[in-house]
């Protein structure tokens, strides 16, 4: 049997927990089906005579356990003799990762980067739900406090969140008074923001839509904690298996076709209340193993078969 070969691109494997983390489930399937796996990070890339290589671990991931992972030994790889690569690392989306998607781009085609990372650079996970701003709640994106002014009098309660941001975090809820010391400094930490008429409809949860090789593949529902309007399972919120209405169906189909044909294998789609949230997740969609945990129907399956069935890799 010919050595198959998958790269992952990540975080910390100290970072990674096992009990929710999709990366792991992915790279257990791979595992399956006879992948010798190799983990790196970003800062671990080198680009030199012509080709892109990165220090890794050769790693094997034990399922249910809390030690997960098991260092086999450690190599510098030539990333032109993966079959697949998977770019899994979180944001945020700043000029590492974007120079990891220009040194993955050098490799030769035979090597199926998974999301692509050229759509992975163009897609800006909150600007491109601009293509879909009919299904979104009123938003705008600006670094003028005067614009953000009158939204926040037209609405009376708002939602400002960094368009770069991800996990639920350094987001604010306007209400009641508008504080324009504090919206000043987000915007000058933040440069362009997102804000967003806030949806009450939070406090039921938010639906996170699976789409796999553009067909979606199932929903959770992520309750935030009491007195929270996070929905991020890293915030606390609590998930269920939920069935999705025939709008968020039907939306969630458009998204999807889009998403495939910019090479977008693995997204997330999230709705409050039958609307676009805004978030559009292509870097590293998350919540697979819950799903997992609550339907006992394994994603990543369907995510191999895709891939392989797709691009030929055996």
């Amino acid at each position: 049997m010919r050595t198959k070969i998958l790269a992952i691109q990540g975080d910390s494997l100290n970072n990674l927990n096992p009990k929710t983390d999709t990366t792991i489930l992915l790279a257990l399937e791979a595992q399956r089906r006879n992948y010798q796996i190799y983990y790196y990070r970003t800062k671990n890339l080198t680009y030199i005579k012509n080709k892109v290589t990165a220090k890794c671990d050769e790693i094997s991931f034990i399922e249910n356990s809390k030690k997960f992972y098991k260092i086999k030994r450690k190599t510098n790889l030539d990333l032109s003799k993966a079959k697949v690569i998977l770019m899994r690392q979180n944001p945020p989306f700043n000029m590492d990762y974007i120079t990891a998607t220009y040194l993955l781009e050098k490799l030769p085609k035979k090597v199926k980067v998974i999301n692509n990372p050229k759509s992975v650079r163009d897609i800006s996970e909150k600007l491109y739900s601009t293509n879909f701003i009919k299904f979104m709640p009123p938003t705008i994106f600006t670094q003028d406090i005067e614009a953000i002014f009158r939204f926040f009098k037209r609405f009376n309660k708002i939602v400002i969140k960094p368009i770069h941001g991800y996990g639920g975090n350094d987001i604010l809820l306007i209400k009641n008074h508008f504080n324009k010391k504090i919206i000043q400094n987000f915007i000058k930490k933040n440069e362009h923001i997102m804000i967003q008429k806030f949806l009450p409809e939070i406090k039921n949860g938010d639906r996170r839509v699976f789409v796999i090789g553009g067909k979606i593949k199932g929903a959770i529902s992520r309750i935030p904690k009491k007195g929270s309007i996070l929905s991020n399972m890293s915030k606390g919120a609590k998930a269920k298996i939920v069935k999705l209405n025939k709008k968020e169906t039907n939306i969630s189909n458009l998204v999807s076709k889009k998403l495939i044909k910019n090479k977008i294998v693995l997204a997330g789609v999230d709705f409050i209340g039958s609307k676009l949230n805004g978030d559009l997740n292509v870097t590293s969609p998350t919540g697979l193993k819950t799903y997992k945990d609550l339907s006992g129907i394994d994603l990543s399956k369907d995510f191999w078969n895709y891939v392989e069935n797709k691009y030929a890799v055996s």
